[in-house]
């Protein structure tokens, strides 16, 4: 049946929509032009935010590798791993997501981001994605975060909570503004639901978002979380910001 469902609809790629070779039934496939322009995040990382770096081919797992920016910001989560670069076939896949009423995409992006945070997973960790204030989540209908990180937390039998998190206050987006003026407009926006303090209490986190710039929303969450008592807290993101080359 399922060989021929797929004479009937061939596989097609999930940035373009073009035919793309195999027959998996893995979600996320890409064809050779989009996969092309999607970087991967495979090499060396910076150990707390995800972000490339350049490497001699050693030291790859090292868990002290950090960025510059991760040595002069301080970071209240522990570690950070990152699916791909925010560019290409990333941002547009992020953006169609994000903005462009398409929450069929979450399986497949959220496969990739499954297999980026592998090694953030500890036992007993609850995975929960930055929430949206309820203006924005109104306006948009679901909260992309949240698509994803029921997906990674299935994917590795993990306790998923959507309402871990509450965006005490609207905030203007990030797309604007230095790396000051995010992290003082995210300050305080974002705490724990009273009604998961409990269950909370010295279990690991993995915060989970689509995008990662300065990490002033990240941080604004893994605060709000280690105060109200959490374990340690990771952050997963499908697609991390680069500075230009």
């Amino acid at each position: 049946m399922k060989g021929a469902l797929r004479l009937l609809y061939p596989p097609q790629c999930v940035a373009c929509g073009a035919p793309v070779a195999g027959g998996g039934d893995e979600p996320g496939q890409l064809c050779a032009t989009c996969f092309s322009d999607a970087r991967f995040i495979t090499g060396a990382a910076c150990a707390r935010c995800g972000v490339p770096l350049p490497h001699d081919g050693t030291g790859l797992d090292d868990p002290d590798l950090s960025c510059d920016d991760c040595l002069a910001i301080a970071r209240p989560w522990q570690w950070g791993r990152a699916a791909l670069v925010y560019a290409g076939t990333a941002r547009r896949l992020v953006l169609a997501l994000k903005h462009g009423d398409r929450p069929d995409l979450a399986p497949a992006l959220a496969a990739w981001l499954a297999r980026a945070a592998a090694p953030l997973v500890l036992p007993d960790t609850v995975v929960a994605p930055v929430p949206l204030h309820l203006r924005r989540l109104l306006r948009r209908r679901y909260n992309q975060a949240a698509l994803i990180s029921g997906r990674v937390a299935r994917a590795h039998g993990l306790a998923h909570r959507s309402d871990l998190l509450l965006r005490r206050r609207h905030t203007p987006g990030q797309d604007h503004g230095g790396v000051g003026d995010r992290f003082a407009n995210v300050a305080g926006a974002i705490a724990v639901n009273p009604r998961r303090l409990a269950e909370l209490q010295g279990r690991p986190v993995l915060l989970v978002d689509d995008v990662m710039a300065s990490g002033a929303t990240a941080a604004a969450a893994a605060d709000a979380l280690l105060a109200a008592g959490s374990g340690p807290v990771s952050v997963a993101v499908l697609a991390r910001a680069v500075k230009d080359d």
